[in-house]
């Protein structure tokens, strides 16, 4: 794989952000330092511009900073923009303290030699769920503390399913699914939606149906890959999904589910609270596999990270700070707030005690995989966009889904191109 800055950028574009969130403007400033954590202001940037600092989020990494003697200064901006901006700090030497970043971004900022090893910082990563800390790991060493994790799995409609007579605990497989999909358009309703868009988006969506037929990432042109994206086509040609699946985002399919008029719609944890608004019953199951059981799906979620600094006097500081946000009773408020699955066991307990309708996505968490994981490391943008390619070529009629995928695995050998 070429090993230049240009093409890590690349890759960190490449990864974009996998919820929909504004974008902020404004830059940081590094030159403010503090010397072996002896006051001065530590910077860190973070992809959550939703939240200002009078947010619960940020009134946390202001109290965080306090409790470790600095201050900080916080920067909110677009995941894409956070990594691209990174790198070129780190080029500079000018990197911030402290980064959340999207796991499948550590691998690509290990590689540009900007991120320090937990344990050289004596974080403690132990009580971390070891499949959540996979997606930050690499070489068997890990590069950061997960905040959380959010997935994907199947809403569902009570009311349109009930009118079908179709009982969601019978869908356990591809086949019982497909079956369901078709009572429900004999029954006037829509089946289901999800996001194919040509983005990581439409890839994360599809890893499900991809890994849950047995489809290994370096292998996109096996028959358990076009078995998957078979049963996509299939669904889009017999009108069973929309074929505007094409262009939706996870937020526009949302919406689509919303209406009412779908039985089922493939979404994540940080819709629940949209789910609560939506003005009618539904459910939650997950992504069935091809011959049953649930598919692992992919995680998604961020990572605090420590990039390198000239100084190292100022790592102190910057383990408190990280410390602080990654501790049992912060992770619980803040999960809580994003939506998302907390990394530890015993967080998880208390997280589905105060909400039980968090029982399948901590289930789900517990199933899924890096995106990265498995070896794969930056390696990873350069098959997934062949892969989403390909789900476009096939869900279009330009392509059978063997060629296409036959084309995409040619891509992933070229490195993505």
């Amino acid at each position: 794989m070429r090993n230049t800055r240009r093409t890590l950028i690349c890759a960190v574009a490449t990864v974009g952000a996998l919820t929909s969130v504004a974008a902020c403007g404004g830059g940081s400033d590094s030159s403010a330092s503090g010397t072996g954590g002896a006051g001065g202001t530590y910077t860190f940037w973070d992809p959550y511009p939703q939240f200002d600092g009078s947010s619960a989020w940020g009134k946390l990494v202001s109290k965080c900073g306090t409790d470790a003697g600095v201050k900080v200064k916080r920067t909110a901006m677009d995941t894409t923009d956070l990594g691209n901006k990174a790198l070129l700090a780190a080029q500079q030497g000018n990197a911030p303290d402290v980064m959340l970043v999207d796991n499948p971004v550590v691998s690509t900022l290990v590689e540009a030699g900007i991120l320090n090893k937990t344990s050289d910082l004596g974080l403690d990563t132990k009580p971390i769920q070891k499949n959540i800390l996979g997606a930050g790991e690499i070489d068997g060493a890990s590069y950061g503390v997960p905040i959380g994790a959010n997935t994907l799995a199947l809403y569902y409609n009570k009311k349109v399913l009930t009118a079908a007579g179709v009982d969601p605990a019978s869908v356990k497989d591809w086949n019982s699914l497909t079956a369901a999909l078709k009572k429900v358009k004999a029954a006037g309703k829509k089946g289901i939606t999800f996001s194919a868009i040509n983005t990581e988006e439409g890839s994360f969506q599809f890893l499900p149906w991809f890994w849950g037929a047995g489809g290994d990432l370096t292998e996109l042109d096996s028959a358990k890959g076009v078995a998957a994206l078979s049963l996509w086509k299939g669904w889009v040609d017999d009108g069973l999904a929309p074929k505007d699946v094409l262009q939706n985002t996870q937020t526009t399919s949302w919406q689509e589910f919303a209406t009412g008029d779908y039985a089922f719609g493939e979404n994540g944890t940080w819709q629940l609270g949209n789910a609560d608004k939506a003005g009618f019953e539904y459910g939650v199951i997950s992504i069935p596999g091809q011959s049953g059981g649930a598919a692992p799906v992919p995680t998604g979620g961020e990572f605090v990270t420590v990039p390198v600094q000239k100084d190292s006097g100022r790592y102190d500081a910057t383990k408190k700070i990280v410390t602080c946000l990654t501790s049992s009773a912060n992770l619980l408020a803040t999960d809580t707030t994003l939506a998302y699955v907390a990394p530890t066991a015993a967080v998880q307990t208390e997280q589905v005690k105060a909400n039980p309708e968090l029982k399948p996505w901590v289930d789900a968490v517990a199933a899924a995989r890096g995106r990265t994981s498995g070896g794969l490391g930056t390696k990873y943008p350069t098959i997934s966009q062949p892969m989403w390619t390909a789900v476009q070529s096939a869900l279009s009629g330009g392509q059978s889904p063997q060629a296409a995928l036959d084309t995409a695995q040619k891509a992933a050998d070229k490195g993505g191109s």
